[in-house]
C-alpha cells in the first residue's frame, strides 16, 4: 500500500479553489487499491473523517492573520510525520501544492529523512510574480520556492512552461520534475428554459449570449486594466460580463479612476458564482471568453472556459498556448489589439464559431479531463514505491 499524504489545499470536499479542485477530483476518479490518501483541512476542529475513501483530517487554526496559511502548512507536516511515526508507515509519500512552507520546511527535513519519507511538492504558478504582494513578500515566496526545490525528490508541474522554468532557475540541484496537467470536465449543455439563469440574467440586466465573459481572481497580473479599456474602445453591442470579487477592494477603485469604466453601460461586474451548475451555464451561453491572465501555470478558469465557452479570446503568453492551442484567438495587450479583435469576434460566421468550440472541447477531452489525469498520477505514486523497495539478494 501506498501512502500519499497531500497537503496545501483547504480540504475537501471542494467549495472553491484550484488545488482542492484537484483532490478532489484525484480522490473521486481514483481507482488504484494500492493507493491511500490521507488529506489535510482546514477547519475549527480536530476531527478526521472519510471523503472519497481517503483519511482527511482537520488542522485547527488560530487567527493568526496573514501568515495563517504558512503555519497551516506547518500543522500539516508535522501532524503527518506524527501520523506516519505512530502507525509505523513505510516509505510514504508527502505531496506539498504551493511553495509558501519552505523556510520552515528545514525544521522537519531530518526527520523526514529519517522516516524514509519522499517529498514531492507542486510549485503551482510564479506566485513571487503576483502583483498583489508586496516587495518583501515577494521576496519570501522566491527563496521559499528555492528552498522547496532543493529539498524536493520530485517537483510536478501542471505546466510545461513552469517545468522549463523549475528546470533553468534551479539547474544547480539538478531537481527531478514530472508534467501532469490539471485537469476539467465537458458539462451538459444547459435547458433552454433553466430558472436558475434566468433569473439571474434579469437581475444582473444580461441577455443569453449577448455577452463576453471574463471568470478569475480580482487580481492586477489578470490583466483586468487592458481588457476593460479594450472593450471600452471596441464598437461591439454586447456585454463585458466580469465575475469576481471586485466588492471593498481598493483595486476596483483604482480601475474605475484609470479606466473611467462606470461610464459604458455594457462594463458589469457582477460579483462572484460560487454555484458550479450556475457558472458553467452563464460560460455556456457566453457569446466569448476574455481570459488575460498572464502569471501561472495551467489556469482552472481558462479550462473551464475550453470545456464551456464556445469563443475564447486569450492573452497570447506561453502558459495560455500551452493549454488552449489552435483553439484559442490570441491578443497582445498592444494598444487597440483586443478591441479590434473583438470587433472581429463579433462578425464570424456560424461555422467557425462551431470549429473553435470543438477545438476547444476536444483540448479538453484529449489532454485535461481528470480520469487520465488521475491515472497518470497513480502510475506515478504506484511506480515510485517501487523505488523504495530493497532489491532481493
Amino acid at each position: 500500500m501506498v501512502n500519499v499524504f497531500i497537503l496545501g489545499s483547504r480540504g475537501i470536499p471542494a467549495k472553491y479553489g484550484g488545488f482542492e479542485t484537484f483532490v478532489d477530483k484525484l480522490t473521486e476518479n481514483s481507482t488504484s487499491r494500492h493507493i491511500k490518501y490521507h488529506v489535510s483541512c482546514r477547519s475549527e476542529n480536530q476531527d478526521e473523517f472519510e471523503y472519497h475513501n481517503a483519511r482527511c483530517f482537520n488542522i485547527k487554526l488560530p487567527n493568526i492573520g496573514g501568515a495563517q496559511s504558512i503555519y497551516y502548512d506547518f500543522l500539516s507536516i508535522k501532524s503527518s510525520l506524527n501520523y506516519i511515526e505512530k502507525n509505523n508507515i513505510e516509505n510514504p509519500i508527502i505531496y506539498i501544492l504551493g511553495c509558501s512552507i519552505g523556510p520552515f520546511l528545514k525544521v522537519f527535513i531530518e526527520r523526514i529523512k529519517k522516516l524514509n519519507v519522499k517529498l514531492f511538492i507542486n510549485p503551482d504558478g510564479l506566485e513571487h510574480k503576483r502583483l498583489k504582494w508586496n516587495y518583501y513578500i515577494r521576496k519570501y515566496l522566491k527563496y521559499s520556492e528555492r528552498v522547496m526545490v532543493k529539498y524536493a525528490d520530485l517537483v510536478i508541474c501542471d505546466s510545461l512552461n513552469i517545468e522549463k522554468y523549475i528546470k533553468e532557475e534551479y539547474k544547480k540541484y539538478k531537481p527531478k520534475t514530472e508534467f501532469i496537467a490539471y485537469g476539467a470536465e465537458i458539462k451538459s449543455n444547459p435547458s433552454e428554459n433553466n430558472e436558475k439563469l434566468n433569473k439571474w440574467y434579469k437581475e444582473k440586466g444580461i441577455k443569453k449570449g449577448q455577452y463576453y465573459v471574463s471568470v478569475g481572481r480580482f487580481v492586477p497580473e489578470n490583466n483586468y486594466e487592458t481588457m476593460i479599456k479594450e472593450f471600452m474602445k471596441s464598437n461591439t453591442k454586447r456585454d463585458f460580463v466580469i465575475i469576481t470579487n471586485y466588492e471593498n477592494n481598493k483595486f476596483y477603485q483604482q480601475l474605475n479612476v484609470s479606466t473611467n469604466f462606470q461610464k459604458d453601460k455594457r462594463i458589469k461586474f457582477v460579483g462572484t458564482v460560487y454555484d458550479q451548475e450556475l457558472l458553467t451555464k452563464i460560460r455556456e451561453n457566453a457569446y466569448g471568453y476574455i481570459h488575460g491572465h498572464e502569471v501561472g501555470g495551467t489556469n482552472p478558469s481558462l479550462l473551464e472556459a475550453l470545456a464551456t465557452t464556445k469563443l475564447n479570446l486569450l492573452l497570447g503568453v506561453g502558459f495560455n498556448k500551452e493549454v488552449a492551442e489552435t483553439a484559442g484567438i490570441y491578443w497582445t495587450k498592444g494598444n487597440g489589439n483586443l478591441s479590434r479583435l473583438i470587433d472581429d469576434t463579433d462578425y464570424l460566421p456560424i461555422n467557425t464559431i462551431y470549429e473553435y468550440s470543438k477545438k476547444s472541447k476536444d483540448r479538453i477531452k484529449n489532454y485535461y479531463n481528470w480520469p487520465m489525469i488521475t491515472l497518470q498520477y497513480e502510475k506515478l505514486f504506484e511506480d515510485t514505491s517501487l523505488l523504495f523497495r530493497t532489491p532481493a539478494i
